[in-house]
């Protein structure tokens, strides 16, 4: 019987990844099951990089996530995520590749408990309160009797209509002038600057009432955003904010000269009253061309929607990536900066310390205390050698004191002069010569009156 000896090779196939295939990989097996999640946690580390980009972890007792939201994310948000924060997080999961990490790709953030609106309304109030918006040293008094009018509000809302109404029955002649503006949702904080930038800049109107009709939070928002409140502190003429109903409160009432609780109080509280209507026929025209560009308006927005959501959506996903590598780059650039900057330091304090060694002040102390060791030394010579000579001068002085002359007139002698000097010799005085005696005390003038031999 033949015997067959098979073998069979159980080693799997091997397929070696690069590490970008691998995180490529990853990356898609991430992106394909976690794109749209809710995950709930605390905000910590919060940075805002220069990109505009924010990056956070968002953490719980245990575990945490990096996260990170970028600017073309973000900028819609109505509040600013700040460290310590309870949110939920709306978006999806993605891999850095650059560094091997996952992240969460955030795409919009509520806090929890307090609502997302609520807490914007009192931050921003807080800021510009802060900067001093909201002073009572800012506002300005109304013109009593305005001659032009000009309104920011919704052609379409029950708001125009009420001022409009109120204004010419109580003002005839009055001219009024308004500018069309969405009053809530898309493109609505950007038409209501718009219009206030506008009777700022032209300075047509006496007054401006910036004006809406009552809703809910949500919808009175548009005058909770800081563009709205900036333009309106900084509009040119005077500013009457009548937004909602009375019990409504908004940012751009904080900001305006003076806060009307309706929009029919507002015209009240701007003209004077006046008994006849007038101009409906221009308030309709007026209103006529609002409701055109309006609509025109609505078109605009309607076609830009349309097909190009989602091309720039992957567009700011990739501009976003790229712009975290920029940013992860620059951090990289600074550690090695400051790394440069110790080491610089490093050699600087060692040659320092080099240069301490080879120091000439230490050497020039040693010679001038050894200078001064030899002046004290030449000083004691000297002094020992005036010491010496004083002591021989004075035995010289005793000498010559014994040999003075002095000393023998002390001794009762006497010392005979005459003009030919000292006399030793008696011939040299004749008789009736003057002579000079000198004594040990005092001299005598005297005259010879005989010479004698010696005995």
């Amino acid at each position: 019987m033949e015997q067959f000896a098979l073998e069979f090779d159980l080693t799997p196939e091997r397929r070696i990844y690069s590490v970008s295939e691998l995180n490529a990989e990853i990356r898609a097996t991430l992106d394909e099951g976690f794109r749209d999640i809710w995950v709930s946690g605390e905000i910590s580390g919060l940075k805002l990089a220069a990109s505009g980009h924010y990056y956070f972890t968002l953490k719980e007792r245990e575990s945490q996530i990096r996260a990170v939201a970028f600017r073309s994310s973000h900028r819609y948000w109505k509040f600013k995520p700040q460290d310590g924060l309870a949110v939920l997080v709306r978006g999806r999961i993605d891999v850095y590749e650059a560094r091997g990490e996952y992240q969460l790709l955030v795409e919009s953030l509520e806090p929890q408990g307090l609502g997302a609106l609520q807490l914007a309304f009192e931050q921003l109030k807080k800021k510009l309160a802060a900067e001093g918006l909201f002073d009572a040293g800012r506002k300005r008094p109304l013109p009593r009797i305005p001659s032009r009018i000009g309104i920011v509000t919704s052609p379409r809302g029950a708001a125009i209509a009420d001022l409009i109404q109120i204004l010419t029955r109580r003002f005839p002649g009055l001219h009024i002038r308004v500018f069309p503006a969405l009053v809530q949702g898309e493109d609505s904080v950007e038409e209501v600057c718009r219009g206030i930038e506008y009777f700022s800049r032209t300075e047509w109107a006496d007054l401006l009432i910036v004006a809406r009709g009552g809703g809910s939070l949500e919808d009175l928002w548009t005058f909770n955003e800081e563009a709205v409140a900036r333009a309106i502190a900084g509009c040119s003429i005077p500013v009457i904010s009548a937004v909602g109903h009375e019990t409504d409160v908004t940012i751009a009432d904080f900001a305006a000269d003076l806060r009307a609780p309706t929009p029919s109080a507002a015209a009240e509280l701007a003209t004077p009253t006046r008994q006849e209507l007038e101009e409906r026929v221009e308030a309709a025209r007026a209103k006529s061309a609002q409701l055109l560009r309006y609509r025109l308006a609505m078109l605009e927005r309607r076609f830009r929607q349309q097909g190009i959501d989602r091309a720039a959506g992957a567009l700011r996903l990739r501009l976003g990536r790229a712009q975290q590598r920029l940013d992860d780059l620059g951090y990289r650039l600074r550690d090695r900066i400051r790394a440069a900057s110790s080491e610089h330091e490093r050699r600087r304090r060692a040659m320092e310390e080099r240069l301490r060694r080879f120091d000439m002040r230490p050497r020039l102390a040693a010679c001038r205390r050894g200078m001064d060791a030899a002046r004290a030394a030449a000083d004691r010579l000297m002094l020992a050698d005036l010491v010496r000579r004083r002591a021989a001068w004075e035995r010289l002085a005793v000498k010559l004191g014994e040999l003075s002359p002095m000393r023998v007139l002390d001794r009762g002698y006497a010392i005979v002069s005459n003009k030919g000097g000292i006399l030793k010799d008696s011939g040299a005085a004749p008789p009736g010569s003057g002579v000079l005696v000198r004594l040990a005390r005092g001299r005598l003038q005297a005259i010879v009156e005989k010479q004698l031999p010696d005995s």
